[in-house]
């Protein structure tokens, strides 16, 4: 069927006057905090029974901008209001260097100012998560099924792997520009297999290189909130707040209740029948968490934050996925194509690792750092982002103060493992070889950066050139020791009506990008509590 634009304006208009209608209840059955890609799923799912009464608070803004729904143009969001701008603090390992830590702060969240790629983790990334929780519902088989269950797969036919008519359109990135299928080919002079796709059979064994699956229909971004939840946002049982900057969880005894939020300035409190989902990434729901009074007793006593429950973990195990710019210069300017990234690989640096420990992202304009500019950037060039993985490296998240204004801190710890320096060598050398190899000769005249250094300088290149790929997670985990902070269903310890569905919530960081493992823990969250009360 046809959506016409006179629909589409309809429709618009039914979600505002509904939306209006809704502004002034107070209470609800489920409160999910976060609308970001776990979760807009989480309120949907909920949101699909009508008799459930679901309220989603997003403390960003409206997702309507040309910055969100154009591909090329998500550079352009970076900085301003739809971005928390969070900095890490400096960093010794990064020579005394703070490195942004940029996460969306509007409706879709990171979905809608990313760069779109739709990557699913690993085999050996949900068995894993699966051998932490205790449960099989979070292994690689279990997660398949929800992919495929999601999906609405529009490349090369996979039926054992992938889906077709779920609300996840996903498409290889279509007309790949010549950078894209150059590295493809280099990687295939290297011994690197290639594939139709990145997921797929690529990520059940050592890797591979391929063009990237991206979220872009009709040459627009499709956010997981423009997917899940805005369909649903004329129905009479789902509320969407928008800058509402949740502040405090609120308690009856050991259960929470609801929470307080600061709504255009003021102080507003929305009850929950049933439970609150927090989805507010991992910097935020840490945040709650400890303002709150779920965290570590030392770290709630240093802001005078009386302790409801001790929970060791919540801030702790902070992992991202920290990369290093190798750049290029074209022989002649180049077209940028579905928003830069168009082409990935993924590799072993030992076969006898679970999973690929690099992660290599193909970018068609020249990214330097700050730092490394200086060495004389091109004006028409290409990067390829040396990335790890799997970090060793595990930073932490502290108070700053005990109210909702005050920033977090961000102790990173970049590299602080000895061993993430290794790794980042052996990822420049194979991304040196993939850009200087003959497949690149008609399209570049040569590397401009970081060239072939010795070892000490090259150390200072990446201590120098590290960045995020803006993948922060894992500061809430799963699992069943004494730093985990939820079990498999997602309910915190100790607290009752209370479940964490985000990034944080991961044991270890996924093998790529983290948008489309985020759907699957929204989906997750939304079945568990579906099943518990029978909806």
């Amino acid at each position: 069927m046809t959506i016409t634009i006179s629909d589409e304006r309809a429709f618009a208009q039914a979600v505002q006057a509904n939306q209006a209608a809704r502004c002034r209840q107070t209470e609800f059955d489920f409160i999910v905090c976060g609308a970001g890609s776990a979760g807009s799923v989480v309120a949907a799912r909920l949101a699909e029974h009508p008799e459930v009464r679901v309220l989603l608070l997003e403390a960003g803004g409206s997702d309507e901008a040309a910055s969100v729904t154009e591909p090329a143009l998500w550079p352009h969001n970076l900085g301003t209001e739809r971005d928390w701008g969070f900095m890490a603090e400096p960093n010794e390992f990064l020579n005394g260097r703070s490195i942004p830590m940029n996460m969306g702060k509007v409706l879709g969240g990171g979905s809608s100012i990313n760069v779109m790629v739709w990557a699913r983790g690993h085999r050996s990334d949900w068995d894993y998560f699966a051998a932490e929780a205790g449960d099989d519902a979070w292994n690689y088989a279990s997660v398949l099924d929800i992919y495929r269950r999601v999906e609405d797969w529009h490349g090369p036919a996979d039926p054992a792997r992938r889906g077709e008519g779920g609300p996840v359109y996903v498409a290889p990135a279509r007309d790949p520009q010549p950078t894209a299928t150059a590295m493809l080919e280099a990687a295939r002079s290297l011994g690197v297999p290639t594939f139709d796709s990145p997921n797929g059979a690529m990520m059940e064994g050592d890797g591979g290189a391929a063009i990237n699956d991206l979220r872009i229909r009709d040459g627009k971004r499709l956010s997981v909130f423009r997917s899940y939840t805005y369909p649903r946002m004329a129905q009479p049982n789902l509320t969407v707040i928008t800058g509402a900057l949740v502040s405090k969880l609120t308690f009856d005894g050991n259960r929470v209740a609801g929470v307080d939020v600061i709504l255009d300035g003021q102080p507003v409190r929305f009850h929950a029948a049933r439970e609150v989902v927090l989805s507010l990434g991992a910097v935020n729901t840490p945040k709650v968490l400890m303002q709150s009074g779920i965290g570590p007793e030392d770290e709630l006593a240093r802001h005078g934050i009386k302790v409801r429950q001790h929970l060791a973990g919540v801030g702790r195990n902070h992992q991202d996925h920290v990369s290093f710019g190798c750049i290029w210069e074209y022989r002649e300017p180049q077209q940028v194509g579905n928003g830069g990234s168009e082409a990935t690989l993924y590799w072993k640096s030992n076969p006898t690792l679970d999973a690929p420990d690099m992660l290599h992202c193909q970018v068609e304009f020249p990214v330097p750092s700050a730092e490394n500019a200086a060495r004389g950037v091109p004006a028409h060039g290409w990067t390829m982002f040396a990335g790890l993985a799997h970090p060793k490296s595990r930073g932490r998240l502290l108070l700053s103060g005990p109210d909702a204004d005050d920033a977090m801190i961000i102790r990173a710890n970049t590299l602080s493992h000895p061993d993430d320096m290794a790794s980042a060598l052996a990822s420049v050398r194979m991304c040196r070889e993939l850009g200087n190899a003959s497949a690149f000769r008609h399209l570049v005249t040569h590397e401009s950066m970081p060239g072939n250094l010795g070892l000490e300088d090259m150390q200072r290149y990446l201590r120098n050139g590290a960045v995020t790929y803006w993948h922060q997670s894992c500061t809430a985990k799963m699992g069943r020791d004494t730093m985990s902070v939820v079990n498999g269903d997602l309910e915190v310890y100790g607290v009752r009506n209370l479940r964490i569905a985000d990034s944080s919530i991961m044991p270890r960081i996924t093998t790529g990008n983290t948008m489309a493992p985020c759907v699957v823990i929204g989906e997750r969250a939304a079945d568990i509590l579906k099943a518990k009360y029978h909806i």
